[in-house]
């Protein structure tokens, strides 16, 4: 039931949506943000002469009497930021092209999403939290069928929500090693008496010696399973005991990419025959690391510096998982729901077989992993905790779902992508940023795309002169701007984006 005050577009969201056709009637591409957002800004608005101002200042400053404010860029005036449009604690308003880091799809203050706020579906999810593996909503699986199930990666029929990125890939982790041992001693077999009492001791057999595989320059969370498979940055990973886990160097690639495909391909043959020497070594009486159950991967590595690879890369890196009985687990956390012009990032690698996992966080608001039944732990309480992810989100993803397919977003996302790599490539090989910025990435990638400083402060000081121009914009590794615009980013944020981009180049 909806009350009386609720909207139409309320009560599309509350209609049974085992009604909705699966083919959804797609509007026009060039009128989805006036459509959205028919009050939304044009240009910015900037009313202090730096960002963060004082208000933003002060307020930042409040909150760091009780916890930690470092890392804060400015504080946000969320009820004033509207589709493309962040808007500050001092009443500036900067075109977001970071999206808080990378996690808003659909634009700020959606009206699908208040529309489903409005809900009684809604409130009851968000009054009533549910502990979900334990005490399932009477909803619970039409939800998830008729949300998270209708963009299942190919090959992939089961998923486990979860509450976070970090999460996604840590009980995805327990899962694969779950399956690994289960593999290893037999589906049907029980735990032996030795295993139930050295688990206790976090000793061997009960406690195996097994390991994940990563690369340099990754990142997987900060959890602390998770952390010992990051390795982008030494201040995520410093006091913290880890797993010793091995690493592969991550191809060393050239860019712009295609220009460059007889070096890639060599970097890329290099890194393979490494993964396979470090899958094959583990096995090995003096290994320094137990076997490798699984080997996570992100389609670009975002936190790292948005480091690219070909899809016959990761082709190589799922046959050689296969040949030596390791899980391969796609870490799609920043790079899934769209914005690499594609649903789902590694669609595009092509792969004879499904990934084993694909972990999903950010842009879905929800999160968790997708995988197939024979990952399944052999008993209940084993990948197991109280929440188990959250209805509410659940609900915003299913949503957010929608109005992607209803709008056409990844198409559009895949356009403007394209508009903009091309602008870029020029703008830094022929014009205002040749010098002083390098190594564009992204082509073919929708709106994925990132740049290198020539040097970390000249990365910095164009960020900051990006603010001033009002457009907000995020870095990451040593040197590089990433740009992670929302779904809703359109040509004309593209042109905005790109004469201030220009100007700002002209101040470095």
């Amino acid at each position: 039931m909806i009350t009386s005050r609720s909207s139409a577009a309320a009560r599309a969201c509350a209609r049974s949506p085992l009604l909705r056709p699966v083919q959804h009637q797609r509007r026009s591409l060039a009128t989805v943000s006036s459509t959205l957002f028919p009050g939304e800004p044009s240009a910015p608005h900037l009313v202090t002469s730096a960002i963060p101002g004082p208000k933003s200042k002060e307020l930042s400053e409040g909150i760091g009497t009780f916890q930690e404010n470092r890392a804060h860029g400015f504080v946000v005036d969320y009820a004033k930021s509207q589709g493309n449009w962040i808007a500050d604690a001092d009443g500036n308003v900067l075109l977001d092209m970071f999206a808080q880091i990378a996690s808003i799809a659909i634009g700020y203050n959606n009206p699908d999403l208040i529309a489903l706020a409005k809900t009684d579906e809604f409130i009851t999810a968000t009054m009533n939290r549910a502990a979900l593996g334990s005490f399932p909503p009477t909803n619970w699986q039409e939800l998830v069928e008729t949300g998270l199930g209708t963009v299942k990666p190919k090959g992939l029929s089961q998923v486990m929500t979860a509450m976070c990125g970090s999460c996604a890939n840590e009980i995805a982790f327990k899962a694969a090693f779950m399956a690994y041992r289960a593999r290893e001693r037999g589906d049907k077999a029980d735990f032996t008496a030795d295993e139930m009492q050295s688990c206790m001791k976090n000793q061997s057999p009960g406690s195996p010696d097994l390991s994940i595989l990563s690369f340099t320059s990754a990142f997987h969370g900060r959890l602390f399973g998770s952390l010992s498979a990051t390795r982008s940055k030494a201040i995520h990973k410093l006091d913290i005991p880890s797993f010793n886990w091995p690493v592969v160097a991550w191809p060393d690639v050239k860019y712009p990419f295609s220009q460059n495909a007889r070096e890639n391909a060599e970097a890329e043959k290099a890194s393979l025959a490494a993964v396979e020497e470090a899958i094959v070594s583990s096995t090995k009486a003096g290994s320094s690391y137990g076997p490798v159950a699984a080997l996570i991967v992100e389609p670009i590595q975002s936190e790292g510096g948005d480091n690219h690879a070909s899809p016959a890369f990761f082709q190589g890196l799922r046959d050689v998982t296969k040949k030596h009985g390791v899980f391969l687990i796609v870490d799609e956390v920043q790079t899934g729901v769209g914005a690499t012009g594609s649903f789902w990032a590694h669609e595009r690698w092509n792969l004879t077989t499904p990934p084993d996992f694909v972990t999903f966080s950010k842009k879905m608001q929800a999160a968790g992993f997708y995988h197939n039944v024979e990952t399944r732990p052999s008993l209940p309480y084993r990948n197991y905790n109280t929440w188990m992810g959250d209805p509410t989100r659940t609900l915003q993803a299913r949503q957010i779902i929608r109005t992607i397919q209803d709008h056409g977003l990844v198409q559009k996302t895949d356009e403007v992508g394209n508009y903009v790599y091309k602008a870029l490539y020029d703008m830094i090989e022929n014009g205002a940023g040749r010098g002083k910025v390098e190594k564009l990435r992204g082509e073919n990638a929708g709106t994925f795309l990132a740049f290198d400083g020539k040097t970390p402060e000249v990365r910095d000081k164009l960020i900051m002169e990006m603010r001033k121009q009002g457009i907000h914009m995020g870095g990451c590794g040593e040197k590089t701007v990433r740009l992670r615009p929302m779904l809703v980013f359109e040509h004309k944020h593209a042109d905005l984006f790109l004469e201030k981009l220009e100007k700002a180049f002209g101040q470095l």
